[in-house]
């Protein structure tokens, strides 16, 4: 049988090629796929998150695998209902999650890696969601610089996209190109697995399973239809004209100016030059120019259209009706909107995109001359409500407020969990032309800060900034700024800054939120799984991982002497450890996991 990336890589060509996809099913039985699945979601947030089972991925062992495998080629491997959670939304409701048992993750992530492998060199161009090296970064950046000149934007957000996908739909549109019924038919298993909420069991008559691994990449496949239609039938029907014939205005002021010039008479040219900088070159309403252009990120989507508004409402009611007729889904009527870029903002992705209308020159050139303005280019912002929004939760009464819930952790955790929440808007809105909106953000979280080490250690504001205020050296020169250390006896000291962080927009910023570039590599835990050697005592059977959420758990308060095992796990930096069923047992027991000498030995030769 051959490997999982030799596999995955005939898979990838077959899609590319646009050839449909057969005897799929007999590659479940391939263990070296289920390791490179293994592999990828070890380190996931929720891979020591239990289902309606206890299983996790700490005791993973390779004998799971060969069970899994067993299953499958009988035909007998049966999905588990999903465990029912909600996660709260910005708009007040609850969105549903199903969290999976371990082992339907594993074979899901399988089945994800063949599909992403033959869907992914088929997708659009114009999708950015969940995909390997896009993400919303890139689409808003495809907006930005594409864009211009868009007269209306048709905001699109599908109803309960991810609750409401038809299985048959699903079903029909995987069978146009996968011809293997065994393995159509586990998908359709999958998709009917049901919900236990409160031990009450639901059943799912529609919809992809929330917080399923496979579940975004089967969105994305039913969505790849919406893609291809807007591309291949209404673009083409709403484009025309090779450019916009020229503002008649525009044209009149440049004459004028030319005879000025032509005359000698200087003053007069320099003002007529200065009035062209504030007419647009082309005739924005040319009834034989138009343009449509589209992008997507997983249930949202935005068209930018130049034309009249009644060609943008035909637009509109020609998508909820493909949706409805072709998907079986529709169009939530309170966030399809149509938006005049000119005088409103449309909202994608948490940023307000408007086209500038401001036709007043800002620079001038070296050689002293006006530039001109960016009127028509594309614009995007940081709304308003989104800073009103992540300030909240550091006032009370419209007032910076200190975090009593912080009061036990240390200065440097206190410090860096700011700079974190901070760091992390600032990075996402790095495309925003008015980045230096979050100035306000900036200084309700310092003020909240300060409060916070002012209440923790019973003293003044003024005292905590004498105190902590510093100095640090930036791109953009010396930037004043807050810091705490942390000493720590033979390694340089721990430490944390407020500050450091710039308002500098980068049109080429890029968000770490999408997944990684494709690679079939086995990563170095599926490595050592392999190795079948207990890396505690040296055994040989029973071998199993270990994992731990977060390194910093190894660390408990109280805990004065620290086991074998959490020494391991530090000093090699790893949050998995292979060990065999006896020590892992002894882990979870709070028992010493070393009884003879020789074991000692192993170990302190491993440490070292």
């Amino acid at each position: 049988m051959q490997t999982a990336e030799t596999y995955l890589t005939v898979v990838r060509d077959r899609g590319r090629r646009g050839l449909p996809l057969e005897d799929v099913y007999r590659q479940l039985s391939n263990p070296t796929l289920y390791l490179l699945a293994y592999g990828k979601i070890a380190r996931n947030a929720g891979a020591l998150t239990p289902g309606v089972t206890s299983e996790t991925a700490d005791g993973m062992t390779l004998a799971k695998i060969d069970r899994i495998i067993a299953l499958v080629r009988q035909e007998r491997y049966r999905w588990t209902p999903v465990r029912r959670t909600y996660i709260p939304k910005r708009n007040g409701k609850r969105r549903p999650l199903g969290v999976p048992t371990w082992s339907d993750k594993l074979l899901q992530e399988v089945i994800r890696l063949i599909l992403e492998a033959y869907y992914e060199p088929q997708f659009s161009d114009r999708s950015h969601g969940f995909r390997p090296g896009r993400g919303c970064q890139t689409a808003l950046r495809e907006i930005h610089q594409t864009w211009t000149g868009t007269t209306w934007f048709i905001e699109g957000d599908i109803t309960g996209c991810f609750d409401n996908l038809d299985h048959e739909v699903v079903l029909g549109i995987l069978g146009e190109r996968i011809h293997d019924n065994r393995f159509l038919r586990l998908l359709a298993n999958l998709l009917k697995a049901g919900y236990l909420e409160d031990w009450a069991y639901g059943r799912t008559l529609s919809g992809t399973p929330q917080g399923g691994i496979v579940s975004p990449l089967l969105a994305n496949i039913s969505l790849d239809r919406l893609d291809h239609h807007v591309t291949r039938v209404l673009i083409p029907e709403h484009t025309r004209g090779t450019r916009q014939r020229r503002n008649p205005a525009y044209a009149r002021l440049n004459t004028a100016r030319y005879r000025a010039r032509r005359n000698g008479d200087h003053t007069t040219a320099r003002r007529l030059r200065k009035a062209m900088a504030t007419q647009p070159v082309v005739d924005v309403q040319d009834p034989d120019y138009r343009r449509l252009r589209y992008v997507r990120y997983a249930d949202d989507f935005l068209l930018g259209f130049t034309g009249p508004r009644h060609e943008a409402e035909a637009i509109k009611r020609h998508l909820g009706a493909f949706l409805r007729d072709h998907l079986k889904l529709e169009l939530s009527p309170p966030k399809t909107l149509i938006t005049h870029g000119r005088t409103e903002a449309a909202r994608f992705l948490g940023y307000d995109v408007v086209v500038f209308n401001d036709h007043v020159p800002h620079r001038r050139r070296r050689d002293g001359a006006m530039m001109r303005a960016a009127s028509g280019n594309i614009g995007l912002r940081v709304p308003k409500d989104v800073i009103r929004a992540k300030s909240r939760p550091y006032q009370r009464h419209g007032k910076a407020r200190h975090r009593a819930e912080l009061g036990n952790d240390n200065d440097v955790t206190i410090v860096a969990q700011y700079a974190n929440a901070y760091r992390g808007v600032v990075q996402y809105y790095r495309l925003a032309s008015n980045l230096s909106a979050l100035n306000r953000l900036r200084w309700v979280m310092q003020q909240s800060l300060l409060k916070t080490l002012a209440n923790k250690h019973k003293t003044s504001v003024a005292k905590i900034c004498r105190r902590y205020k510093t100095t640090i050296q930036t791109e953009r020169g010396p930037r004043p700024a807050f810091q705490a250390t942390v000493e720590r006896d033979g390694k340089p000291p721990l430490v944390a800054t407020w500050g450091a962080i710039l308002l500098i927009r980068d049109t080429s910023a890029i968000l770490d939120d999408s997944p990684r570039p494709i690679r079939y590599q086995r990563t170095e835990l599926v490595q050592r799984l392999q190795a079948d050697t207990c890396e505690l005592c040296g055994a040989q059977d029973g071998i199993q991982v270990h994992h731990v959420r977060a390194l910093k758990d190894l660390h408990r308060p109280g805990r004065r002497d620290k086991p074998s095992w959490v020494q391991v796990m530090a000093t090699r930096q790893r949050k998995t450890l292979v060990v065999c069923h006896g020590c892992h047992t002894a882990i979870h027991a709070g028992h010493p996991t070393h009884q003879r000498e020789q074991r000692h030995r192993v170990l302190e030769s491993r440490v070292r």
